[in-house]
């Protein structure tokens, strides 16, 4: 017989069915004539008709006969009975396979299954007038005459697997068989009731949600035109949705602000937490959260603005422009972070102004001298009372940009108590990998500072922790020359001044041989604050004569700067007018630059004591006891008297105090002078560290000590041999004043000197 394969259907005897003619186009199976039997098997799963197997069929299948076509032309086969198959052959013209009859078991009586299917059907009416389709299945459910022409019917519609539908088919208990289809009707409807119940709960909700959202539009809207109307009294809470809205914060950020709104709704304004509540939103949405666009980085402009506000730093300059290069390359923040060491007034600071005009941002300065607790770097808790946000991220705000240039002032003047380590909490701000998720305690949300160029001063790096310090790439700002000084008063501290006091140029003339006496006479450091400040005084006092109409014009020369300064010049320490042995001429490096000393040796009668004063520190103290057992091994037939007399070394000047080792060679020199009776020349100026073995070791500071040496009329410096590199760093101007002699020994220097 002719096998029709079927999938996902419930076929069973004395039911009618319809195909499409297409139905069997697919299957590759000729046109029935009316009258043939044919055979229904199930497949196990869907397949082509080009890859169905004998296997792929079930054992139990139903039997019918083809009728007269409708009137569409669709093929009517009417269910006779079911079958159980054998020798199933699958080729590609036909699928063919052979029946025998399989026996059912009338185990129900016919008033039994009657009364059942009559309670089914009334079930299913029942259900179907809920649904508009209600009175179309109507007739249909009418016309069903058992229970087999309703599971037929609905077999697509029901919750049941392929093996529970061939399960109904299998059975041979005709009351076994009734249950199965019972079962999966009343599932059906379970089912369909439970989810039109489900849909109408969730329409339910939807239409509250909408409906909810609706509402809000219309309020907002309402809102938003009373607000346009009366800007003044738009409500905090809506202000502050505007701004988280408009802010472009990161998830975790926006999170945290939408919290602490609706923690403020919920409070009210007569709450005691509002204020805080209000503080922290608004220095959140204060906070520019937006990345701003890489803006190109023009070289040339950049050192024509470093030029033009700086005079001098050559070097420095040099390595700005690297880093800005670094930059325009990467499109991006990268390179070192920049500490520039030097002595005040040297334009550490106001460098980093020309840094962001040259890369067209804004600048900020957090001053950190004095710091000592880490709350200032990384903000209070909210939960503390009187809470406030860390210096970094307050400076963050008030630049109103993610990438100002940020200048960290005198790092090395932080300090610690028991309140933390604040240079610690400085690293995480300082390292670019770590950067850029910041966590500022108050804000307690993440914050990206790696667009940040960070700028850090200092006037030297001793103070500074070695951690924080290798974050950083160090630069040197040598201290400046006569002749920069000058080049710096004219062109820049002057007009500056001038300015600020209101004098314009016709009614004040500062001559150039008055600037050098101010320089020379009226200040004594490294950088020229000291002089600004000289150059505004005396601004203050035309001021006063031209407002009392005296003077008209006011022309200042040398002669009369004592007059216009009211004070006495600064007396600085100068070459030594005669020379007697044990004074010999140092250099030191001081916080304002350098500057000369003397050290000044005399030996008395006495038990072998020895003395020192001037206020040394340890360092010092240690340099002066290396330089006695030197000298004692250098000259043991000179030094053997020593126990019967007492040495005392001085350094003049008992009220400043001084450290350092580089007064080592001059202390060696001063004592061998002594002993020795020979004076060492005014012209001489030495600096360098000794060691017991008699080397004389490289110090630091040299720009700064050569300068002094110069200013104090000092013709000859001995520095230590491994300082050579050093005198690149130092101005040409005072390396031609000088005759600088590289030292490796003490002997060296000795010879040298001692005549």
């Amino acid at each position: 017989m002719i096998v029709i394969p079927v999938y996902n259907m419930i076929l069973l005897p004395e039911i009618t069915f319809y195909f499409k003619k297409d139905f069997f186009e697919n299957l590759k199976l000729n046109a029935m004539e009316t009258g043939e039997d044919v055979l229904f098997l199930m497949l196990k799963e869907e397949k082509e008709r080009t890859e169905m197997t004998a296997e792929d069929f079930y054992p139990v299948g139903v039997s019918g006969v083809v009728e007269k076509p409708d009137e569409e032309g669709n093929i009517c086969i009417r269910v006779k009975e079911r079958v159980n198959v054998s020798d199933i052959e699958v080729t590609e013209d036909a699928i063919t396979a052979t029946a025998s009859i399989r026996v059912e078991v009338e185990d129900i009586a016919p008033e039994e299954e009657k009364e059942r299917f009559t309670k089914l059907k009334e079930t299913l009416l029942s259900f179907a007038q809920n649904y508009q389709w209600g009175i179309w299945a109507r007739g249909y459910i009418l016309h069903w005459k058992n229970a087999i022409e309703v599971v037929c019917a609905l077999s697509n519609y029901l919750n049941l697997t392929d093996e529970e539908k061939y399960a109904i088919l299998e059975t041979d208990s005709k009351s076994e068989r009734i249950e199965l289809v019972e079962k999966a009707i009343y599932e059906f409807i379970e089912i369909s009731e439970i989810g039109e119940e489900a849909e109408n709960a969730q329409k339910e909700s939807h239409e509250k949600v909408y409906r909810e959202e609706a509402l809000k539009k219309q309020i907002d809207f309402l809102q938003k035109k009373l607000d346009e109307m009366h800007p003044e009294n738009v409500s905090d809470v809506r202000k502050f949705e505007n701004k988280i809205k408009e802010s472009g914060m990161n998830e975790t950020a926006r999170t945290e602000a939408d919290k602490i709104l609706n923690r403020m709704k919920q409070e009210g304004k007569d709450s005691h937490e509002y204020g805080m509540l209000y503080d922290y939103l608004d220095f959140v949405t204060s906070l520019s959260w937006k990345k701003e666009p890489a803006f190109e980085v023009d070289l040339r402009e950049a050192e024509e603005i470093l030029d033009e506000e700086h005079y001098g730093l050559k070097k420095v300059k040099k390595r700005i422009i690297e880093q800005m290069a670094v930059m325009a390359l990467n499109k991006k923040q990268a390179g070192s972070i920049l500490l520039f060491v030097g002595a005040p007034g040297t334009g550490k600071t106001s460098i980093g102004q020309s840094i962001a005009k040259a890369l067209h941002r804004e600048y900020i300065r957090v001053s950190l001298g004095g710091v000592r607790d880490e709350a200032e770097i990384r903000g209070h808790r909210r939960t503390y009372v009187g809470a406030m946000p860390g210096r970094i991220m307050e400076g963050m705000k008030r630049s109103g940009v993610s990438n100002p240039v940020m200048v960290l002032d005198e790092v090395d003047k932080l300090s610690k108590d028991y309140s933390g380590d604040p240079a610690s909490a400085l690293l995480e701000v300082l390292d670019p990998e770590q950067n850029n998720s910041f966590t500022d305690h108050y804000m307690n949300v993440p914050y990206d500072l790696s667009d940040v160029l960070f700028v850090c001063t200092a006037n030297t790096t001793d103070t500074i922790p070695e951690p924080l310090l290798n974050r950083m790439e160090v630069i040197q700002f040598p201290g400046y020359t006569e002749q920069e000084k000058f080049e710096i008063a004219k062109r820049h501290l002057l007009p500056k001044a001038m300015k600020n006091m209101g004098i314009k140029a016709r009614n004040l003339k500062v001559t150039d041989e008055a600037i050098h006496a101010l320089i020379n006479g009226y200040t004594m450091e490294s950088g020229v604050r000291g002089l600004k400040k000289q150059l505004d005084t005396l601004c203050r006092f035309a001021a006063v004569k031209l407002v009392k109409g005296e003077q008209k014009s006011i022309t200042v020369n040398p002669k009369k700067l004592p007059e216009y300064m009211d004070k006495k010049p600064i007396h600085h320490e100068s070459i030594l007018e005669e020379k007697k042995p044990g004074v010999v001429t140092g250099l030191a490096w001081t916080a304002a630059g350098g500057e000369i000393l003397f050290i000044e040796t005399v030996q008395t009668k006495g038990s072998g004591n020895i003395q020192i004063t001037g206020q040394l520190g340890d360092v010092m103290k240690e340099s002066a006891q290396i330089a006695v057992s030197l000298v004692k091994s250098l000259y043991p037939k000179e030094t053997e008297n020593w126990e019967k007399h007492d040495l005392h070394i001085h350094v003049p000047e008992g009220a400043v105090p001084k450290d350092g080792p580089s007064a080592g060679i001059t202390l060696t020199t001063a004592l061998a002078s002594l002993v020795t009776g020979k004076a060492v020349s005014p012209e001489y100026a030495m600096t360098g560290e000794v060691s017991l073995r008699g080397g004389v070791m490289p110090i630091g500071g040299l720009p700064e000590k050569l300068m002094a040496a110069q200013r104090a009329g000092i013709t000859k410096v001995l520095i230590p041999y491994e300082n050579m590199d050093d005198l690149d760093d130092v101005a040409d101007e005072v390396k031609e004043k000088l005759e600088i002699i590289p030292v490796k020994k003490v002997t060296e220097v000795l010879k040298l000197v001692l005549k």
